[in-house]
């Protein structure tokens, strides 16, 4: 489990094909944590195990699925990663409950810098339905508030303060970026019981604000 509170950004050095898919490895420029063999890192909000850590090189192996729900089928030698060690007894919960599991890849519509530096993200339908504004959302493992959502979840909007900008990769996005969706978790667990029962029920729900 993780906060959504990115402690370091670090770099990718190396992707390469491997048996289970590929094996990333990942400079953590200079982050002062240092990770075990078999430990949970989130890798921009992706949950990997560190199956290597030499100082400046953690390896992980990333599989098939990974890749296809992920920013990391795109993921090249040189891009700047959010990097996130496991929650412990002792972390602060300044964030929310972020598992590590991408539920889906959101894009970049639109970006107001000037005054309040506001991002637009367009939403897959999938997890559409889990999006609420004021709740809480995973991009690119940074923990947000949903500023602003359409009606249906097509949407949803986040405001950026300077901290955030400052210690993620988030100032770096530009229309059309992808990034690395996971919904609140509570919201996902509401929104699947809710499916379930109006399914076994043969009803339609519409959403309501």
């Amino acid at each position: 489990m993780f906060t959504g509170i990115v402690q370091h950004v670090g770099r990718i050095t190396a992707v390469a094909p491997s048996s289970a898919g590929v094996r990333l490895t990942v400079d953590p420029c200079g982050w002062s944590h240092q990770p075990a063999r078999g430990d949970s890192i989130a890798v921009s909000g992706i949950c990997l195990t560190v199956v290597d850590a030499q100082p400046a090189a953690w390896s992980f192996d990333v599989v098939p699925q990974t890749l296809a729900l992920t920013t990391l089928s795109a993921a090249s030698s040189g891009r700047r990663v959010n990097l996130e060690h496991a929650t412990l007894a002792s972390t602060p919960m300044g964030g929310h409950i972020v598992q590590g599991h991408v539920d889906g890849l959101g894009r970049v519509a639109s970006i107001m810098s000037s005054g309040q530096w506001r991002v637009r993200i367009e939403v897959p339908a999938a997890i559409a339905a889990c999006i609420v504004a004021q709740g809480s959302i995973a991009v690119d493992g940074v923990s947000l508030t949903v500023a602003d959502a359409a009606r249906d979840g097509a949407w949803f909007e986040v405001a950026l303060i300077p901290e955030t900008l400052e210690r993620t990769t988030l100032a770096a996005l530009a229309v059309g970026d992808a990034v690395n969706l996971e919904a609140d978790h509570l919201s996902k667990l509401i929104a699947h019981h809710v499916a379930r029962q109006t399914a076994l029920r043969g009803e339609r729900v519409d959403p309501v604000d």
